[in-house]
């Protein structure tokens, strides 16, 4: 395969011209293009985006989401520690590079790499930096790599036209402990999979033919048509539905039921263990904590005060009318509700 094209060195570009370089390239004559970090969603499996989504605002009928912003920006401070940590572990010479490259046979790839590496026998590959949080480090550990980061690395592999790849993924402040980096070979089996995806990509932006959410999360499925379709309106007309989509509805009706019945149990439960719970509290008065052992076990009672601190809403209206209207922050939201009615 040959190498890659350099379209232009984005070093000093402002964010909106690297964008517009990224989109169309820096003549603005790429129709479509794809990115390395679109990968992931085209693919449906991105935690973020829906191939719908990106779709749109590839399309220019949605605006990009600004999901994540801080943690965005956050990642991006990170990269240099991680980069450099790597270096320390590995024994690798990190370089910066800032070219937009475009793949060698697909124009629409574009990519825009982290870092480059290069070992001590004169290998070169891709460095991909990331961060993440203790809660997510999980995902990384035992050499384990994010599904999602592993398409945006083959892809890059394949733009670059080089046959391995490293990540550089930090959580913490100990890089012994809160540090890994896990690598990746060029894999062309894998890397003719992500092409084929991208062509079919490609052709449904040319051909108008927007994704569906099939095989995409259901929770993110349904944050996405929110975003895309926004508030219902009271003066929309009634819809008819297809009879293929009566079994979904009954199962969502069920199913709704049972939550409602679920819920009243609870409600129950919780108003008879307040019911028991005033004479416990009587003889705890200020204790903490209280025992009670039978010749099987040992009851173990928590009385613990916590303390929370929320704003006063109606004296923050009062006495700050104006600073009370600036801090109301609308929240929309949709469920898909059924009943059934009998006829």
């Amino acid at each position: 395969m040959a190498k890659p094209i350099l379209l232009c060195d984005t070093k000093g570009m402002d964010y909106d011209r690297w964008l517009e370089c990224r989109e169309h390239g820096p003549d603005a004559n790429i129709e479509y293009t794809v990115g390395g970090s679109d990968i992931a969603t085209i693919f449906g499996v991105s935690p973020w985006l829906t191939p719908l989504d990106l779709w749109l605002i590839k399309k220019g009928r949605m605006k990009p989401t600004n999901f994540n912003e801080k943690q965005k920006k956050m990642g991006h401070m990170l990269e240099p520690i991680a980069a450099y940590w790597y270096g320390e572990k590995t024994g690798n010479i990190v370089t910066d590079d800032t070219g937009l490259y475009q793949h060698a046979d697909y124009p629409y790839a574009l990519a825009n790499f982290d870092r480059r590496f290069t070992e001590p026998s004169g290998k070169n590959g891709i460095l991909e930096c990331k961060s993440t949080t203790f809660h997510k480090a999980s995902e990384w550990h035992d050499e384990a790599i994010p599904v999602y980061y592993e398409f945006q690395l083959r892809y890059y592999l394949a733009v670059a036209d080089v046959e391995i790849g490293d990540f550089a993924c930090l959580w913490g402040n100990n890089p012994d402990n809160d540090f890994v980096n896990p690598r990746i070979t060029r894999d062309k089996f894998k890397e003719n999979i992500i092409f084929e995806k991208l062509n079919e990509w490609i052709w449904s932006l040319k051909n108008d033919k927007p994704p569906t959410m099939a095989d995409v999360d259901p929770k993110l499925a349904l944050a996405s048509l929110a975003r895309i379709y926004g508030a219902s309106k009271s003066e929309m007309p009634t819809i008819e539905f297809p009879k293929k989509h009566e079994r979904a509805l009954r199962r969502i009706a069920l199913l709704q039921n049972e939550n409602s019945e679920y819920q009243n149990s609870i409600n129950k439960n919780e108003k008879e263990i307040e019911s028991h719970s005033v004479r416990i509290a009587e003889l705890m008065e200020k204790h903490e904590h209280g025992i009670l052992e039978t010749t099987t076990d040992k009851l173990l009672i928590d009385f613990v005060t916590k303390t929370t601190r929320r704003v006063n809403s109606d004296i923050l209206k009062k006495n700050h009318p104006d600073v009370y209207q600036e801090c109301l922050k609308p929240s929309e939201s949709r469920k898909v509700k059924v009943k059934i009615e009998p006829i």
